[in-house]
């Protein structure tokens, strides 16, 4: 499988007049706060992809004329087993390389022969690619290779078989997650009680996908804190995924209610942002554009907020202007694969569009997937309602879109906070497939699970 892919890679690159070698930096192990004492190892995805090996401190190099690849590492000497074990190399022997040399040796190796990389995301990485290359760090993102951005891209963003196999592995773990936090939450516990037992259920069956999102206050976008008690009456947003062994991801949002039932307002809220997300996943399909869905979901939700006094006008006049953009300022979703947000470290407009340009919209302007859907994409379906004390402020001082927005309704709702719902799809030949076991969002649904959770 590695192998293949490696060629198909190579393949790629002659097609687009490129010769030499391809070079495929792995992670290496991080201090945390002393040199023995390491963050948690995670290897890079693209040597994930096209190499299959997962030991920190590897280099791989491809040649675009063969498809041949060769290995440097250099194997942990008897002084370091002692303290880590006799290190498994079964992946190492199942990557079909042509041949493994050790790390000093990949100077000599690329010497006078046109070079490939990737823009590193690490300060190690640039570090790596400075030394190896004999260039000034200040020198090296000019000499990342587009067009091997564009051909790792292209194999990448569909999803084989093991890759979809791998996926909905993760999702249902994902699923196993977001069910135990229902089981967890309710008033008098904190938000990292929570945060512990997805961890636990993740742990388990690999790793967790990315930090996840554990609070109360569901307008705030990214909130890692945990440190709020939970109390009768609010909801609390778990957005959160596993990670496989082999690196495959999954990544899902619940907002439910601590006490076991959504108020009225809460329902309401929450089944607009529902629809939202049923609506454009009817949509999912190959040859339509991303952004033509999130637009459908902006529409739905500028609907849904306008039926209830807080957004006036013409829903394509919302949504063209932009004014439903105050309560759900980001995408709608993103790819997902070896990375929870697939290949953002190549770069997202190379990942998410195509030749269409970025809007610099408010709101529309952090879509991170815009281009044409292919079959065997996978790619989550995220629409949120957020009620932003600070962006309503500014908002309010500024008079934006008051022809859309009812100020004075909008301020009554200051602190309820924020609900996001997000499910993962497989685009298929002729629609899509929500992936994992069944779980309905439903605010009938999670307040039945709830309740036999809290038997």
């Amino acid at each position: 499988m590695y192998q293949a892919r490696r060629i198909r890679l190579a393949n790629l690159m002659k097609q687009k007049g490129q010769t030499g070698l391809i070079l495929l930096l792995g992670n290496t192990s991080v201090s945390r706060n002393y040199q023995d004492n390491t963050y948690d190892f995670r290897q890079d995805s693209t040597f994930i992809y096209f190499f299959g090996i997962y030991q920190p401190d590897c280099a791989g190099i491809i040649d675009i004329e063969t498809g041949d690849a060769y290995l440097f590492y250099d194997m942990p000497d008897e002084s370091l087993k002692i303290w880590i074990g006799e290190p498994s190399y079964e992946d190492i022997e199942q990557s079909c390389l042509k041949g493994i040399y050790p790390r000093k040796d990949i100077v000599s190796f690329i010497e006078n022969k046109p070079v490939h990389f990737l823009p590193p995301y690490t300060s190690q990485a640039l570090l790596i690619l400075a030394a190896i290359l004999c260039e000034k760090v200040e020198h090296i993102s000019k000499r990342v290779s587009h067009a091997l951005i564009h051909a790792v891209v292209a194999l990448r963003q569909c999803k084989d078989a093991y890759e979809i196999k791998e996926i909905e592995t993760a999702v249902n773990t994902t699923i196993a997650m977001h069910k135990e936090a229902i089981r967890l939450a309710r008033p008098g516990i904190s938000e990292r009680q929570v945060m512990a037992g997805i961890t636990a259920q993740a742990l388990s069956c690999g790793a967790l996908s990315f930090q996840p999102i554990v609070t109360v206050h569901g307008e705030i976008l990214h909130n890692h804190e945990y440190n709020k008690q939970l109390e009768d009456g609010q909801l609390l947003l778990v957005d959160a995924g596993a990670e496989t062994i082999t690196g495959y991801a999954g990544d899902l949002t619940t907002t439910f209610p601590i006490s076991g039932k959504y108020s009225p307002e809460q329902r309401e809220i929450y089944s607009i942002v529902l629809k939202a997300g049923y609506e454009a996943a009817t949509m999912l399909k190959p040859g339509i554009e991303f952004k033509t869905i999130h637009c459908k979901a902006c529409s739905v939700i500028a609907d849904g907020l306008r039926e209830i006094g807080l957004l006036k006008g013409r829903t394509e006049d919302i949504v063209t202007e932009g004014a439903h953009a105050l309560f759900f300022p980001h995408g709608l979703g993103h790819m997902m694969g070896l990375d929870v947000h697939d290949m953002e470290g190549l770069g997202e407009d190379y990942v998410g569009y195509d030749k269409e340009p970025r809007s610099m919209q408010f709101g529309l302007r952090s879509l991170r997937l815009a281009k044409t859907l292919q079959k065997d994409m996978v790619l989550t379906i995220e629409p949120g309602i957020y009620f932003i004390p600070m962006l309503i402020a500014s908002w309010k001082k500024e008079n934006r879109c008051s022809q859309f927005i009812n100020y004075d309704r909008v301020e009554k709702w200051l602190s309820f906070g924020g609900i996001r719902n997000e499910e993962d799809w497989l685009v298929t030949e002729q629609g899509a497939r929500r992936l994992g076991q069944p779980f309905d969002k439903s605010c009938d649904a999670i307040e039945k699970l709830y309740a036999e959770l809290h038997e």
